[in-house]
């Protein structure tokens, strides 16, 4: 299970990512119940602080990904650590000094989202370098486990911080935590890193990385599934805090143990893939996790209490994580080195580019139909998706579906 642990440079990179994630968490509720308090509970505003996070990701990404094939991964993520963790002071002053108003928090989420665009698809790819692709899917799934530790962590402490002390304290002390990520780069051993081929800087990189995975069919169903999934069914930064303030009436420590009790199964499903990394991921396994935590989602869109609703959200935060696990090792096993960062940087644009359409829409839904619609919606979105993918692949001979499900007969080719 934690066999990647047994390579230093693994090891103090892994450190400082549960580090610095606690602090991330903290942040990301601070950030959204700030928005909520300056703007008296409106879901709207939440979904634009969180599109305009996100909206840096279609416009980055792919770009990113061209940058992390051309240069060393390692130096630029010291450099992008270094200004998250600057924005995050910057933005906690202007809180403990009472002079944070709405647009303050709006401009430093673009900010933190251009950073972020280039941070991700860079640490994803430099992942495979620091471990090899022997390791890789243990390293990936070791990386979901510390993020959802964080998860349950991080919340946590920022609903009982935000009620003691408020919102400005928590994004200095992410400041502060993030410089563990920059220590444990700077302690690395450079050369036992398992670096390809620097990419040479030539006209038409980002095209020739497009037309790569457009040729890849296995590829494309993974991003299509991806996009369709993270953004309608995975919106908890923004349906969370809205079902728990509008909806069941509840402060900031209400939502904060809602992100906690997801993330503990997304903590769970993350160390499931830890311990059965050895396995190439299959495609039946990602349709199946994306269509059962559609499902999961509507069921816990429908539960009546803020207890059943909170411990619905145990089981889909499982499937959830085992649906982004399998994704992700399946895009990094299936490329070639010197193409990784790019079809690293177009796998978030999918995963996280939608969030500037899904956000402002879950905020809408909420807004228009009720707390509870984002729920409802996202998750019917997320099992459609993977029904229609799965149809697809199985009449194209890409996957075998079993002969029944639920009922209906799926058709094989032949």
């Amino acid at each position: 299970m934690f066999s990647s642990l047994r390579v230093r440079n693994y090891r103090l990179f892994a450190t400082g990512q549960v580090v610095s994630n606690v602090g991330t968490w903290m942040q990301r509720i601070a950030q959204d119940w700030l928005v909520l308090v300056l703007t008296d509970n409106n879901p709207v505003a939440l979904g634009i602080a969180a599109a305009l996070q996100f909206l840096p990701t279609l416009m980055l990404s792919l770009w990113a990904g061209v940058l992390a094939d051309r240069f060393d991964k390692r130096k630029m993520l010291i450099g992008v650590q270094a200004a998250i963790a600057m924005s995050a002071l910057l933005l906690g002053l202007l809180d403990v000094t009472g002079l944070v108003q709405v647009w303050h928090v709006y401009l430093f989420c673009f900010v933190l989202g251009v950073f972020t665009a280039v941070e991700v698809p860079t640490r994803q790819s430099f992942v495979v370098e620091i471990v090899g692709r022997d390791q890789v899917t243990n390293a990936v799934a070791l990386n979901s486990t510390s993020f959802n530790l964080a998860r349950i962590v991080g919340p946590a402490i920022a609903g009982v911080m935000i009620t003691l002390v408020g919102t400005g304290w928590l994004f200095l002390g992410n400041a502060v935590l993030t410089v563990a990520v920059i220590v444990g780069l700077v302690m690395m051993d450079p050369a036992k890193l398992l670096s390809g081929p620097r990419l040479q800087r030539a006209k038409g990189q980002l095209r020739e990385g497009l037309r790569y995975v457009w040729g890849r069919p296995d590829l494309m169903t993974v991003m299509v599934l991806v996009f369709f999934v993270s953004t309608f069914g995975m919106t908890f930064f923004v349906s969370l805090a809205v079902v728990a303030a509008n909806v069941f009436q509840r402060d900031a420590a209400g939502y904060g143990l809602l992100s906690t009790t997801l993330a503990i199964g997304t903590l769970c499903g993350a160390l499931l893939a830890a311990r059965r990394s050895g396995q190439r991921p299959r495609t039946r396994r990602l349709l199946l996790a994306a269509f059962t935590f559609g499902v999961l989602e509507v069921v816990a869109g429908l539960m009546p209490s803020y207890l059943t609703f909170a411990l619905a959200l145990v089981p889909v935060g499982f499937a959830v994580m085992t649906f982004m696990t399998t994704a992700n090792t399946t895009v990094q096993l299936a490329v070639s080195p010197e193409m990784r960062g790019r079809v690293m940087g177009l796998y978030m644009l999918v995963f996280l580019g939608g969030n500037p359409v899904g956000a402002p829409l879950t905020g809408w839904l909420a807004s228009s139909l009720g707390g509870r619609s984002p729920l409802l919606v996202g998750g019917t979105v997320a099992a459609l998706a993977a029904v229609v993918c799965g149809v697809v692949l199985a009449r194209r001979g890409g996957v075998r579906l079993p002969a029944r499900v639920r009922g209906l007969r799926v058709l094989r080719p032949g």
